[in-house]
């Protein structure tokens, strides 16, 4: 926390809106627009799932369309495929921003097409803060005149070419859980390209009540949008968001600096001065799984110091639920994962808890 909120959260209860119409709900968003710019609208919502949920809505998905999703990602980009009942086409990464790959997302819309089911929408992330490579993204999309969402729940902050993340595609996606670069307690928001598509998604976000004395829904809406004393939250935590951008980035050159004497690891880092990422988190990766220096070791040896860290997302064409889903790729994610760990990243990481990170680590590898 920045210490700001409060008041805004001071104010909600003063003014006695504390629901879901509020200046705290209409300034957030303004804030939004104004930080991402590119002309964005943004509509509050209370989490990056259901901004998903709405994008695919509004991109015309409907029951049995293919929806082409990355796989290293977290569960929330790909379950509201399943919401409306699509199917979702797992596509893999590359190597050098751990991203979707252009070419596997080329060739699985060649084989829909050659098929005859042309794939509906495609789910980009920008996963750990890491911008994917995505002008080539979306010069693959509008070739084919696909819909693309643009996954940027952990790249708040994040740029390619000096364009904020959150600013590309048809739609894209933000989360403000209590984990990202600023939190909201839990959260999300839509960032639409124009004014009518964001009343559409707040329209949507609200029952799809229609314009009337009484309530009338002519089509499924849904409870998804944020309240005025989340949105407060929001408030606070966009006066600090530059600072924690800052803070997340010195955590970057602290590890960077840390492993640069060991060659097992990788530390994840941007593959050009095009890329600035927030690095939400810190990642390394390990050379080879089989020695005993590797990822699941180093996890177990912090834990026992009391540090947490975790493994890379797990890939979802590997996940349980999704086992039997088309996958295209030549296993970069599944690799990714068996050597790639998590490290304590948090915008309040003290001197003192890196200090004993650092005497654990040089412990671990001698």
């Amino acid at each position: 926390m920045g210490g700001g909120e409060k008041k805004y959260i001071a104010e909600a209860f003063s003014t006695n809106w504390i629901s879901t119409i509020g200046d705290n709900i209409t300034g957030f968003e303004n804030e939004l627009e104004q930080y991402l710019g590119n002309q964005s609208h943004v509509a509050a919502l209370i989490t990056g799932t259901a901004a998903i949920h709405l994008a695919l809505l509004i991109a015309g998905v409907t029951k049995d369309d293919d929806v082409l999703c990355q796989t290293l990602t977290f569960c929330g980009s790909a379950h509201p495929i399943l919401y409306i009942g699509a199917k979702p086409v797992f596509i893999d990464s590359e190597l050098d921003t751990w991203n979707m790959s252009p070419f596997f997302l080329e060739e699985a819309i060649k084989e829909g097409l050659a098929k005859g089911k042309k794939p509906k929408a495609v789910i980009l992330v920008h996963i750990y803060g890491m911008p994917a490579k995505i002008e080539e993204i979306e010069f693959i999309c509008n070739k084919y005149d696909i819909f693309l969402i643009e996954d940027a729940a952990e790249a708040l902050g994040s740029s390619y070419n000096g364009r904020k993340c959150g600013t590309y595609g048809n739609l894209s996606i933000l989360s403000f859980n209590g984990n990202k670069i600023i939190t909201t307690s839990g959260g999300g928001a839509l960032v639409c390209r124009d004014a009518k598509t964001k009343d559409y998604a707040i329209f949507l976000a609200t029952h799809a009540k229609d314009n009337a004395p009484f309530y009338q829904h002519s089509e499924i809406g849904y409870n998804y949008r944020m309240s005025n004393i989340v949105a407060g939250i929001g408030r606070g935590q966009m006066e600090v968001l530059n600072a924690h951008v800052e803070l997340r980035r010195q955590n970057h050159d602290f590890y960077h600096n840390l492993f640069a004497d060991k060659s097992e690891v990788v530390v994840f880092k941007e593959p050009s001065k095009a890329f600035f990422s927030n690095h939400w988190l810190t990642v390394i990766r390990f050379n080879e799984l089989e020695n005993v220096i590797n990822s699941e070791n180093l996890r177990l040896y912090l834990l026992k110091f009391n540090i947490e860290s975790r493994p890379v997302w797990k890939p979802m064409h590997m996940q349980p639920m999704y086992a039997n889903e088309k996958y295209f790729g030549n296993g970069t994610s599944e690799y990714l994962f068996k050597n790639g760990l998590c490290l304590p990243s948090g915008s309040n990481l003290t001197n003192e808890q890196k200090n004993k990170l650092k005497t654990v680590i040089n412990d671990f590898f001698s």
